[in-house]
């Protein structure tokens, strides 16, 4: 019988192979989602604070047609949906409590913001319909101030909405488990390589 080099068989090495569990996100992921989210409720309370306090029926002119006008709205974003705003206001709420959920695994600091804005967004206008009213708890409306006149009246919540979702796309087409699954099978088929090297040698000596 022919004999190895120290006398003792090579070790083989198993293949790596995906666990497939799900992954949590990143503390640091959680903590940009929680602060851009809370940051956003702010910038928005904060700016429909001054535009109730300032506006009132004054209308100020910015830049070409962007100009500055309270407005009211009951309904859905951009004054769409009027007369449903109880029953809107509590499907955002349920919306807003999904993706807190979602924010907690995140896997991308570009997803991580993309949340926070949507969250954040949906949580201002969320806030206006429960305390912004005198019929009650959840029957008040969503302060507009922003008007390009030739586009419905909008505010900071509805740009983290839209701008949000926007970005949760390009993160969502940007996935980093895609370049995970590279490099796991990339891995894989270098440690199987190696192993039919390892046996082809030992049957040769």
């Amino acid at each position: 019988m022919k004999r190895h080099g120290s006398g003792r068989p090579a070790p083989r090495l198993e293949p790596v192979t995906s666990t497939n569990t799900p992954a949590t996100g990143a503390p640091t992921h959680r903590v940009l989602f929680g602060a851009v989210a809370v940051g956003w409720v702010v910038a928005d309370q904060l700016s429909k604070s001054w535009a109730v306090s300032s506006l009132g029926n004054r209308t100020i002119d910015v830049l070409w047609t962007l100009r500055f006008q309270l407005a009211v709205n009951h309904g859905a974003s951009f004054s769409l949906g009027a007369g449903f705003g109880t029953w809107i206001g509590l499907l955002a709420l349920v919306l807003v409590g999904v993706l807190v959920w979602k924010g907690g695994s995140v896997r991308s600091r570009l997803g991580a913001v993309a949340l926070g804005m949507i969250v954040g967004g949906a949580l201002g206008n969320v806030l206006d319909r429960a305390f912004r009213g005198d019929a009650g708890f959840f029957h008040g409306g969503v302060i507009d101030f922003i008007d390009f006149q030739w586009w419905p009246v909008f505010n900071v919540a509805d740009i983290g909405v839209v701008c949000g979702a926007a970005l949760l796309v390009i993160s969502t087409l940007r996935d980093p488990r895609q370049n995970d699954s590279k490099m796991v099978n990339g891995r894989s088929d270098a440690v199987t390589q190696s192993d039919n090297a390892s046996s082809t040698q030992i049957e040769s000596n």
